[in-house]
């Protein structure tokens, strides 16, 4: 599995609860824009449409030698692609508990196809981002604090 492109802030503004995988329909080239690192899912979303599930705020770059006459469009909508049972749990998810779909990675899965890792998230509130922040500073010196204690036992 080779990561193409991840949403960083996705881990800071939201709690993860549950994470699916999702085909992605893309036009062109723009596979190719991807493995050479063109993706951006900085403030990307899923919204169901119409009982479909469509990842929205993607920005896809076109690559240089893309033909002048066939550049898709770098922001478009693009459709997901997920069982009927799935989108219907996540509707129900998103109507009813007011929580939100994420899109946290695209990737190459075994067969060299490119999906997409959508997770169902709770936005954090300011404090929880602060707290969130103090204990991944607390853990990153309790790492390097045992770090150094190791190679001072010898």
């Amino acid at each position: 599995m080779k990561e193409l492109s991840k949403n960083r802030k996705a881990f800071h503004d939201f709690t993860i609860l549950e994470s699916f995988e999702a085909g992605i329909v893309l036009k062109g080239s723009e596979v190719k824009a991807l493995r050479a690192g063109r993706g951006n899912l900085k403030d990307s979303f899923c919204r169901v449409i119409r009982g479909e599930l469509f990842l929205l705020n993607a920005h896809i770059s076109y690559l240089e030698s893309t033909n002048a006459h066939f550049r898709p469009d770098e922001g478009a909508a693009r459709k997901l692609l997920m069982h009927r049972k799935q989108i219907d749990k996540l509707l129900g998810a998103v109507s009813k508990e007011g929580l939100t779909i994420v899109v946290l990675s695209l990737y190459l899965n075994d067969k060299n196809r490119v999906k997409a890792r959508i997770a169902l998230a709770k936005g954090k509130n300011l404090h929880d981002k602060r707290e969130s922040l103090k204990r991944k500073e607390a853990d990153r010196e309790a790492q390097s604090a045992m770090k150094r204690y190791d190679k001072h036992s010898f």
